[in-house]
């Protein structure tokens, strides 16, 4: 084991657990409202955290351009700077919050125009949003955190974060419904908790083991024109390209639903292999974050270059374990989902595009994370730009022909642009 593949794995390992954590928050709620005895129950959970994942992911640039910017103030040892970089994270993170918790109402409507649901989980949904919102500040407060604790070469805080996030949910929501007799709403106010837990967790780390850099907190400097100029111009670049990647993934579902329940079940269950695949390569983007910004902080372009072929060699190596164990075992993990014998039928047909995933996607996961970390964010936007039209234009040209294939074929089409065009503009980037 090499120092810089141990360097990988020490970033890279955390990360991962605090992924796997995520889905975790919401399989709780399902499940604890799953014994109240009314499906609407269910559908309201998930019309309410389909809303607040849609919301979250727009401001996900919060982290991603926070953890990059962090990471080259951390390589080329200014602290002052990387501790401003925070300051300027948490206070934009406040007024994004604030901007959400002002227009809840309209966003409500909005979103209930788009989504069909009925009388009793609209109800319930809108109880469930209601209460949640008043998260905003927690959970985008802990993006800030997140991407400074990661630029910072320190993903354990993020994992320790994440799985006291999930003990607090499941207790409080416990409590809440089954000690007190609440139902949605004490699964809302469970979900409420747990994120402030979350966000009073980071700053007590912070507080505790970054005590030396409390001598740079400067209300001062915190809007100073040049730093927020580039703040802005990192994050806006990141903002238009997670636009490109929701569009593309809500095209994906609500294009699956047109071509019936069955379809649209066996594309949801072969998603999920997709899904686990990319929480554990984006384990190894935030480890390439973090590095790489690093060593361009520090202007060591011979470790960068070493780093990227170490976390292409760890792609690689999981990608093709991944291939082959969808290969043998992707069938008998998707019984373990549905019973349902005419969906995993019909997944069969499809199920050769899932094996194509792990080889065709891993260099989009590592190249991002490497662009973050490098700040090179409008070559993330103008490779996004071009995936996402080749997705758009494969499908429609070979809908009437495939039907669904031209579905999948567009995305396996996509997630390969994405990484061949990224490689392409980055070359320099990394060579140089």
């Amino acid at each position: 084991m090499t120092p810089i593949n141990k360097q990988i794995l020490h970033i890279a390992i955390p990360s991962i657990v605090s992924n796997i954590t995520v889905p975790l928050l919401g399989l709780v709620d399902v499940t604890i409202v799953g014994h109240l005895g009314s499906a609407s129950y269910i559908g309201a959970i998930a019309v309410g955290g389909m809303l607040f994942s849609m919301i979250y992911w727009i401001f996900g640039f919060l982290r991603m351009g926070t953890g990059g910017l962090t990471a080259q103030a951390y390589g080329s040892h200014n602290l002052k700077e990387a501790t401003r970089i925070l300051q300027r994270s948490i206070a934009v993170s406040m007024l994004l919050a604030l901007a959400l918790l002002i227009l809840q109402y309209p966003i409500r409507v909005i979103a209930f125009l788009i989504i069909d649901a009925s009388p009793d989980v609209r109800q319930l949904a809108a109880s469930y949003f209601h209460i949640c919102i008043w998260g905003a500040p927690a959970t985008l407060g802990l993006y800030g955190f997140t991407g400074w604790f990661i630029g910072m070469q320190n993903s354990r805080f993020p994992m320790f974060i994440a799985i006291t996030q999930n003990i607090v949910n499941i207790a409080a929501s416990l409590f809440f419904v089954f000690a007190l007799g609440m139902k949605v709403e004490g699964v809302a106010l469970g979900t409420l908790i747990a994120q402030y837990a979350g966000l009073l967790m980071a700053y007590l780390l912070w507080l505790r083991y970054y005590r030396p850099l409390r001598k740079h907190l400067s209300r001062k400097h915190i809007f100073e024109r040049e730093a927020m100029v580039r703040f802005f111009q990192v994050n806006r670049d990141i903002f238009l390209r997670t636009l490109c990647l929701v569009a593309v993934t809500v095209f994906f579902t609500s294009t699956g639903a047109a071509y019936g329940d069955v379809t649209l079940a066996v594309n949801t269950l072969l998603m999920q292999l997709f899904t686990l695949f990319s929480y554990i390569m984006d384990g190894f983007a935030y480890a390439g974050e973090a590095l790489s910004g690093k060593h361009i902080g520090a202007n060591n372009r011979t470790a960068l270059r070493l780093t990227v072929r170490n976390l292409f060699g760890w792609g690689l190596a999981l990608a093709l374990m991944f291939t082959l164990l969808y290969g043998i075992g992707g069938k008998g993990f998707l019984r373990l989902l549905t019973n349902d014998e005419s969906v995993i039928l019909a997944s069969a047909t499809y199920f050769y595009w899932v094996l194509a995933i792990p080889l065709v996607g891993f260099s989009a996961f590592l190249l991002d994370g490497i662009c973050i970390g490098a700040t090179a964010t409008r070559l993330m936007l103008r490779a996004m730009t071009v995936a996402s039209a080749g997705f758009f234009l494969v499908y429609y040209g070979f809908r009437s022909s495939l039907g669904n294939h031209a579905l999948w074929m567009a995305f396996i089409l996509y997630l390969l642009l994405r990484g061949v065009v990224q490689a392409i503009l980055s070359r320099r980037l990394i060579n140089k």
